[in-house]
C-alpha cells in the first residue's frame, strides 16, 4: 500500500507535539554504542558531528507540554521560551541520553546558556561556536576554518573517531541531499499551497532533526512521492510569507491556526538551521574551508548572521516578490530582541514598498491561539473584501 502524507503526518505528530526527543531518545536505545550531540539553533555545522560518527540532535525548546518549574529561578523574566525551556530539559534530566551540546553566538541568552549548561552539567561535553561578527574581513573564512577545526579536536576526542577529509565530504554529500530534497519540498507548498499545508511540511522537516539524515533521507522521499499524488483545488485564502521563527518555533496547533484562519504559507524560516544552504556545498578541495565558505558566502539569512553586507528587509521582500505572495506575517517569539529588532527594520521597508503586513508574538510554551488567530482572520478579511 503507497504511503499518504496523512500517514506520515499521524505517525510523527503526535512526538513532536508531546516531546519531540523521544525519537533521539528512542534511537539511542537501539544504537546503545553510539553518540548523540545536541545542537541549539541555528547555524551548527552537523557536518562535523555526523563525521566523526556521531548523530547530530535539534534541541530546539521544548514545546508547550513541559512546565517551566525550574529553569525561571536561573534567568531573568524579559528571557525568551526556548532558552528557559531548553534549561528546564537539562535540569529534568530529560537531556541525559546526549554526549554533547554546542551552542553559538546567536543572541545574549544564548551565550549565557551555553555557561550555565558548562556550570550545571560537567559531565556533558558542551560545546561553543564562536561566529564572525564582521563579514567583510578577508581573514573571516580562515577565522572560522579555525573555530571549525577546535570542535573537529573536541568531537574526535569525544568520538575515538579521526576526523577525515574523505569522511567529511561524504557527510556534506548526504546532507546535501537532505536539504535538495527539503527544497524539493517547500518548492511544492510554494507552487501549490493546496496540496501540501504548513503543518504536513513543518512535521516532516522537523523529524529530520532528530534522526539520522540517511533515515530522512528516505521518509522526505516518501513524503515527496506521497504528495505529488495529490491534486487539491485551492481556496479562497491569501498567500503569504512567514518571518521571524529562525530559532524559538511555534506551536504545531498555531500554524494550524493560521492556516484555518485563511493563509496559505508559501515560505518560512522554520528549522533553518537543518535547511541552511540554499544550494550545495562543494565536495572539491578543503571540506572544511568549503563549509565555512558557504555559511559566510552561501548561508539563510535569519536575525542572527551577523551580516551587513545587504539589508535583511532586501531579502525578505526578495522572498515576497519571488513567492508572488499576497502579504507578509512577522511571527516573531515574544522576548527574542533579533526578531522583535528586525521586525522595525522590516516594517519600514514593507510599508515603503506598499507590502500588506501583520505581526504577531508568539510563545513555545502557548495553550490559547484564539486570539492570534482573530487578528489573522481580521487581516485576511481586510485583504479578501477590501
Amino acid at each position: 500500500m503507497a504511503t499518504t502524507i496523512e500517514n506520515l503526518i499521524f505517525r510523527y505528530r503526535e512526538t513532536l507535539e508531546n516531546f519531540p526527543l523521544d525519537l533521539a531518545v528512542e534511537w539511542k536505545k537501539n544504537h546503545p554504542d553510539k553518540k548523540l550531540i545536541g545542537c541549539y539553533p541555528v547555524y551548527t555545522p552537523v557536518e562535523l558531528i555526523h563525521a566523526a560518527g556521531m548523530l547530530p540532535v535539534g534541541v530546539i525548546g521544548a514545546g508547550n507540554r513541559l512546565e517551566i518549574a525550574h529553569a525561571d529561578s536561573r534567568f531573568q523574566s524579559f528571557i525568551c521560551s526556548i532558552v528557559k525551556s531548553t534549561l528546564e530539559l537539562g535540569l529534568t534530566e530529560r537531556l541525559k541520553f546526549l554526549d554533547g551540546i554546542v551552542f553559538h553566538s546567536i543572541c545574549d541568552p544564548a551565550r549565557n546558556l551555553g555557561s550555565v549548561f558548562t556550570r550545571n552539567f560537567p559531565e556533558l561535553m558542551v560545546e561553543y561556536i564562536h561566529f564572525p561578527q564582521n563579514m567583510t574581513s578577508p581573514h573571516t573564512i580562515d577565522y572560522l576554518v579555525s573555530e571549525y577545526k577546535r570542535l573537529s579536536a573536541c568531537y574526535e576526542q569525544l568520538a575515538g573517531k579521526k576526523i577525515t577529509d574523505e569522511g567529511l565530504r561524504q557527510s556534506i554529500t548526504l546532507y546535501n541531499t537532505q536539504r535538495r530534497l527539503l527544497r524539493e519540498l517547500y518548492a511544492i507548498r510554494r507552487e501549490t499551497p493546496q496540496n501540501l499545508s504548513t503543518v504536513e511540511c513543518y512535521v516532516v522537516t522537523r523529524i529530520g532533526t532528530l534522526l539520522p539524515p540517511e533515515e530522512h533521507i528516505s521518509i522526505l522521499k516518501e513524503a515527496l512521492d506521497a504528495v505529488r499524488q495529490r491534486n487539491e483545488k485551492p481556496k479562497d485564502r491569501i498567500r503569504v510569507v512567514l518571518e521571524g521563527s529562525f530559532c524559538e518555533q511555534p506551536p504545531i496547533e498555531l500554524l494550524d491556526g493560521l492556516e484555518s484562519a485563511g493563509c496559505y504559507i508559501l515560505d518560512d524560516d522554520f528549522l533553518i538551521g537543518w535547511r541552511w544552504f540554499p544550494e550545495d556545498i562543494s565536495t572539491e578541495g578543503d571540506p572544511l574551508r568549503n563549509i565555512a565558505d558557504a555559511y559566510i558566502n552561501r548561508s539563510v539569512y535569519s536575525g542572527v548572521k551577523h551580516d551587513t553586507r545587504e539589508p535583511k528587509s532586501k531579502h525578505l521582500i526578495d522572498k515576497f516578490k519571488d513567492t508572488g505572495a499576497d502579504a507578509v506575517l512577522i511571527l516573531a517569539a515574544k522576548f527574542c530582541e533579533p526578531a522583535l529588532f528586525d521586525y522595525a527594520l522590516y516594517k519600514r521597508a514593507l510599508e515603503k514598498e506598499g507590502i500588506p503586513h501583520l505581526c504577531l508574538e508568539f510563545e513555545e510554551k502557548m495553550w490559547i491561539f484564539d486570539k492570534a488567530r482573530t487578528e489573522v482572520e481580521t487581516f485576511v478579511e481586510s485583504m479578501l473584501f477590501d
